[in-house]
């Protein structure tokens, strides 16, 4: 199965199929606007702007499941994101990626590619203990860590890479760009 068979669902409520990226390189991440990690969004924003004419395409979708750092509706996280960040990639419904109510999607992509550890970092070992407190309530089905875990999936539509939130964004390029 290839992941753009997959549908999400928009802001709106309306849904995509994942069909119409087919043939492109996608990033697809779980974000939230106010944790640390969020000035990643200007990476991506970077990222996408250098890239896209050449067939890649950020996937945002916000999630509240991580301390509650989205707590915003959908059009205020859309918002934030395009006033602070100046994001022009895709952004869609806020999502569970945890527990019985995990988007299908992103249980997919992490089963695929498990989770491996955030690193070895001071920072990597604070978020783990932290990560792991917060996801505890979702045992077996704590399918992603933390905020800003980041899929990379190919033009094929077959997963080819997972980054944590705590890979470097220079690491997440150098990847994107080599499936270019």
């Amino acid at each position: 199965m290839s992941y753009f068979d997959y549908t999400v669902t928009n802001r709106d409520g309306s849904t995509t199929d994942l069909r119409q990226y087919a043939g492109k390189v996608l990033l697809i991440v779980n974000t939230a606007t106010g944790c640390g990690f969020t000035p990643q969004y200007d990476d991506l924003e970077a990222i996408y702007k250098k890239y896209r004419d050449q067939g890649f395409e950020v996937l945002d979708f916000p999630c509240n499941q991580f301390a509650g750092q989205a707590p915003d509706s959908d059009e205020e996280i859309h918002s934030f994101c395009t006033m602070k960040f100046g994001t022009k990639f895709p952004q869609f419904k806020k999502i569970d990626v945890n527990g019985d109510s995990a988007d299908p999607l992103f249980v997919a992509l992490a089963t695929e590619k498990p989770f491996q550890g955030f690193g070895r970092t001071v920072k990597a070992l604070a978020l783990k203990k932290f990560a792991d407190a917060n996801n505890k309530k979702y045992g077996d089905k704590a399918y992603i860590m933390w905020n800003f875990t980041k899929f990379l999936v190919d033009r094929e539509g077959k997963l080819v890479a997972r980054f944590e939130p705590t890979v470097d964004m220079a690491e997440v390029e150098k990847a994107v760009a080599q499936q270019l």
